[in-house]
C-alpha cells in the first residue's frame, strides 16, 4: 500500500492511497470462507457450496467492504501518525477518478482533506487583559431582600381591592345575554381567580377599581385579553377553540380579596434564606446576601475575561488562512438538508468560530489542562446551583445538588457542554495567573452594556 500526502498551500491538503490486491485479498479470501460456512444455498448442504459460487454471488460486494473498512484505518492512521490537524472529516476529491472493483489492478482513492492552518497562540505575563471586578452596591443588596421577602410572603384577606397592592380576587363569574341578564345555560364559575393588574386593556382593568367585597363587576373577558384567548379559556374553564364563541358580557361577583403582604425582614426569613442559625441580625442577612452576588459576579466576571482573552488573541493571532471552498463543502455534507443558502449565510461565523476552537485548543494545551471525572461533576453541581439560584435557593443541602448533578451527567446531550464549562473554568483560573491583568471595577449596569455591545 503507498499512501502520499501534500499541501502545497498548507491547508488544502490531498491524500492519495494506492492498494495493491496484496493488500486487501487475505481478508476477502478469509472473509468468503467464512461466508461459505454460514451460506444456505438451495441444491447444496450448508457450508458445501462451491467456492466459485461463493465468489460470484458475494466476492465484490466483500472486497468493497473489506477495501473500504482498511482504507478508513489507514488514511487516519497516516493522520494520527503523521499529526496532520485535519479540520472535519476527509472528502472524496474531485480529482477522484472511476474504480473497478471487479479486476485485480490496484485501487487507487484520492482524498481533499482541510487542514488547520499553522500559527502561534501564546499568553505570557507580557500580556496585559482587562479583568471587571462588580461593584455590589447597597441597591443590589436591597433588590435581594425584596426577592427573599417576596418568596416567603404570604396572602391576607382584606375587604377593598387596591390595583397597587397586587391584590387577588376570587369570584362568581356568569354569563350575560344581549339583553344584560344572565344566560340561560350560559358559562357560570364559582370562585374564577382573577388578577385585575394583569388584564391588558384599560377601560376594562378600570372597572374593578375601588371594588369592595360582594360588589359585582360587569366587564368583557374577551375584551380584556383581546390577544390571549388561553388566559379567556383557563377563566371560563373551557377549551380555547370555544373562547369566540363567547364574545358577550360577563358579571364577576367578588367573594374573596386577598392582598400579598412581604415577609419581615427577622430571624424566619434569615432561616429560611440561609439555614437555621446561619445569621443572628439584619447586618449579617445583608452582608451574606452581598457576598452572594459578588460571588454570582466573579463567575459573570470570569465569562467577560475569557471574552476579552477571545479579542485579544484573535488580534495577536492576526488573520488565519483557511480551505475555504473545501470547508464549504465539508459544511454543505454535514447539512445536506439545509442546502448551499443555508452554507453560504453561515459560513462566516463558523470560520470565525473554527477560529476561536484552534486558538483555544492552544491555549489549553500549554496550560496543560485535563477536564477529570471530579472537574465535570464539580461542573454538574455548579451548573445545578445556579438554576436553584435563579429561583431564590441558596441554601440547597449538598446531597440535593450531588443528586440532582447526578442526573445531570446520565443525559448524553448534556455532557459535552459540561466539558465545555469545564475547560473554560479551568483556562480562565489559570490564564488569570499567567497574564498581567488590568483590574477595573464597574456597576453592574456598566458591565450589561459592555456584555451587550459584545
Amino acid at each position: 500500500m503507498n499512501i502520499q500526502f501534500e499541501a502545497p498551500d498548507k491547508v488544502n491538503g490531498l491524500m492519495t492511497i494506492t492498494m495493491e490486491a496484496a493488500d486487501y485479498q487475505p481478508e476477502v479470501e478469509k472473509t468468503l470462507k467464512d461466508y461459505r460456512k454460514r451460506a444456505n444455498i438451495p441444491g447444496f448442504r450448508p457450508g458445501q457450496a462451491p467456492m466459485g459460487m461463493i465468489k460470484r454471488q458475494f466476492g465484490t460486494s466483500v472486497k468493497v467492504d473489506v477495501v473500504n473498512k482498511l482504507l478508513g484505518e489507514k488514511l487516519y492512521a497516516y493522520v494520527r501518525e503523521n499529526k496532520i490537524q485535519m479540520l472535519g472529516e476527509p472528502l472524496p476529491s474531485e480529482q477522484q477518478e472511476p474504480l473497478d472493483f471487479e479486476g485485480e489492478q490496484p485501487l487507487t482513492f484520492k482524498f481533499d482533506i482541510a487542514v488547520a492552518p499553522e500559527f502561534k497562540a501564546e499568553l505570557t505575563a507580557k500580556d496585559k487583559i482587562d479583568y471587571y471586578t462588580i461593584t455590589v452596591d447597597d441597591k443590589l443588596v436591597d433588590q435581594q431582600v425584596e426577592m427573599y421577602q417576596s418568596r416567603a410572603g404570604h396572602y391576607e384577606k382584606t375587604e377593598a381591592y387596591d390595583a397597587e397592592q397586587r391584590d387577588m380576587l376570587k369570584g362568581d363569574l356568569r354569563e350575560l345575554d344581549a339583553d344584560g341578564n344572565v344566560k340561560e345555560g350560559g358559562i357560570e364559575v364559582t370562585d374564577a381567580p382573577l388578577m385585575p393588574q394583569y388584564i391588558k386593556v384599560d377601560d376594562q382593568k378600570k372597572l374593578f377599581d375601588g371594588a369592595k367585597l360582594g360588589d359585582v363587576i360587569t366587564w368583557n373577558p374577551r375584551q380584556a385579553y383581546p390577544d390571549n384567548d388561553s388566559e379567556v379559556a383557563g377563566l371560563m374553564k373551557i377549551q380555547k377553540d370555544h373562547v369566540k364563541e363567547h364574545e358577550g358580557n360577563f358579571t364577576y361577583q367578588i367573594t374573596e380579596i386577598s392582598r400579598f403582604t412581604k415577609a419581615e425582614v427577622n430571624q424566619q426569613l434569615f432561616d429560611q434564606a440561609f439555614g437555621e442559625g446561619t445569621v443572628k441580625d439584619e447586618k449579617e442577612f445583608r452582608a451574606k446576601i452581598a457576598d452572594m452576588i459578588a460571588a454570582q459576579f466573579r463567575a459573570d466576571s470570569d465569562y467577560k475575561f475569557l471574552l476579552d482573552v477571545r479579542s485579544y488573541m484573535e488580534k495577536k493571532v492576526g488573520q488565519l488562512t483557511f480551505p475555504e471552498a473545501l470547508l464549504k463543502r465539508v459544511m454543505l455534507q454535514n447539512n445536506k438538508d439545509k442546502g448551499e443558502d443555508f452554507v453560504e449565510k453561515n459560513f462566516e461565523g463558523s470560520i470565525k468560530e473554527l477560529g476561536w476552537h484552534l486558538i483555544k485548543e492552544q491555549l489549553v494545551a500549554a496550560q496543560g489542562i485535563k477536564v477529570e471525572d471530579a472537574d465535570l461533576k464539580e461542573a454538574a453541581k455548579e451548573a445545578t446551583r445556579a438554576q436553584f439560584a435563579q429561583y431564590g435557593m441558596s441554601n440547597v443541602p449538598d446531597e440535593y445538588i450531588k443528586q440532582y448533578a447526578d442526573e445531570m451527567l446520565k443525559k448524553r446531550e448534556n455532557v459535552d457542554g459540561l466539558v465545555d464549562r469545564a475547560v473554560d473554568v479551568k483556562l480562565t483560573a489559570a490564564l488569570k495567573s499567567t497574564v498581567k491583568l488590568n483590574e477595573k471595577t464597574v456597576s453592574l449596569a456598566d458591565f450589561q452594556k459592555m456584555l451587550s455591545e459584545k
